[in-house]
């Protein structure tokens, strides 16, 4: 028996409940992990209040780091004892022990601590895509992440400002800005205070920006169209508002 967090109803947090499950052994191609540490996400929440669909009942968690227990038949990339992480489906993190398949696992390098394992992986994998795949950053452009100051965001500050790229974050709190700044933000705006519309406009001299990223939707994506360059990519990976 393990520990797990299940979700018997969608709803707000009142339906997490704290039980035993058995999740038994691996079967072929599986590993078992006693998890270490478990990463906390906003798709968490999607898939609790029923957003996201999931048969019911289920262990809501979407990223975890831990130790391999045990390995099924079949598989030979990992042995027991090795650390490792993972995002992946199907979700299940919420749990002292899972089983899941061994090809959604990473072994995790010795410099890298648990702690931190379980909290930049699906927040590196969306960085990654968001950088390098629907827009590809290179030296000299300019950008305007909202939410600089975000688990998301504050990869993409540090990762987009080593590739050369001149970057505007929107934040909510002069605290907000002054992280955004630590990690790698050019210019801040707080969006509670100043016209964000204006302030990239005069950031980039009329030109506008290369590119949006906008995981807050409602609040941002129409004003975001205003502050493009001609030809510019608007780029929507949420909706939080």
């Amino acid at each position: 028996m393990t520990k797990a967090i299940r979700v018997h109803k969608t709803g707000g947090p009142d339906v997490l409940s704290f039980e035993d499950i058995d999740i038994g052994g691996p079967g072929p191609g599986e590993v078992r992990l006693r998890h270490t540490a478990i990463g906390l996400n906003y798709i968490d929440v999607y898939f609790r209040t029923g957003a996201y669909p999931a048969e019911l009942p289920f262990t809501p968690g979407f990223e975890a780091a831990g130790v391999v227990e045990a390995v099924g038949e079949g598989v030979t990339s990992l042995a027991t004892g090795d650390r490792v992480a993972y995002a992946a489906q199907p979700i299940g993190a919420y749990a002292e022990s899972r089983l899941i398949l061994a090809d959604r696992v990473v072994k995790l390098p010795d410099g890298i601590e648990d702690q931190t394992g379980a909290a930049i992986m699906l927040k590196g994998m969306t960085t990654e895509y968001l950088l390098r795949r629907t827009f590809r950053i290179n030296a000299g452009d300019t950008i305007l992440f909202h939410a600089a100051a975000g688990g998301v965001g504050l990869m993409a500050c540090q990762w987009a400002s080593h590739l050369g790229a001149t970057v505007i974050g929107t934040v909510g709190s002069d605290e907000k800005a002054g992280l955004a700044q630590a990690h790698g933000c050019t210019h801040t705006i707080v969006y509670s205070r100043d016209d964000f519309v204006e302030q990239v406009k005069d950031l980039t001299d009329g030109k506008g920006v290369d590119v949006v990223y906008d995981a807050v939707g409602k609040d941002t994506f129409e004003k975001g169209f205003d502050c493009l360059r001609p030809l510019g990519t608007m780029v929507l990976f949420g909706a939080s508002s």
